[in-house]
């Protein structure tokens, strides 16, 4: 997910894909403890993916 397209969501929209970003990312760093993943970058892309989103999320809170 582009940074673009998170600054259009709304605030409701941000909280629902930040529960389903952690959600997924805890599932691959859990899937990648029990057997290596092919791709492991996948578990940084979901993390950034989840910073993305709490950061605005902070930010829209902020203003």
């Amino acid at each position: 997910m582009k940074q673009s397209e998170v600054k259009e969501l709304s605030v409701d929209d941000l909280g629902l894909k930040l529960v389903e970003a952690k959600k997924q990312h805890a599932d691959l760093k859990m899937a990648h403890s029990v057997t290596p993943l092919e791709n492991p970058l996948q578990i940084r892309r979901a993390r950034r993916i989840v910073a993305r989103l709490a950061t605005e999320l902070t930010k829209r809170e902020n203003q």
